[in-house]
């Protein structure tokens, strides 16, 4: 369990242009015609850790922090998804990672962390 919010941030994104990301059509995650971003929140099952990132593919990110691709999440594998949240643009998403990454961020994930347990 996890929870996903639907912010108001989201606004109003950007064409997406295959050949300027260097993508397949069938790889990016859509809304509508929009490339999405998610903000994520995944929790050590073992050590009090909480991790925040971003990414367009949340799935592939999460599935790779579990499977200790990533050297700074190593050490506290296996995670669990804690918290999601969707934005349209990368800047939206990048400046509520940036939040969620702070002092009062940091503390209400763990709040979040605590009533989800």
């Amino acid at each position: 369990a996890y929870l996903r919010v639907r912010p108001a941030c989201r606004q109003a994104g950007f064409r997406l242009e295959y050949r300027s990301h260097g993508f397949a059509p069938f790889q990016l995650p859509m809304y509508g015609e929009f490339f999405m971003f998610y903000v994520y929140a995944i929790s050590s099952l073992h050590r009090n850790y909480i991790y925040v990132g971003m990414s367009n593919s949340y799935e592939r990110r999460i599935k790779d922090h579990n499977l200790g691709k990533e050297r700074t999440t190593r050490p506290y594998v296996p995670f669990q998804l804690i918290y999601i949240e969707e934005c349209s643009t990368r800047t939206a998403a990048r400046l509520r990672e940036k939040y969620w990454k702070s002092g009062i961020g940091k503390e209400r994930l763990k709040i979040i962390k605590d009533a989800l347990i």
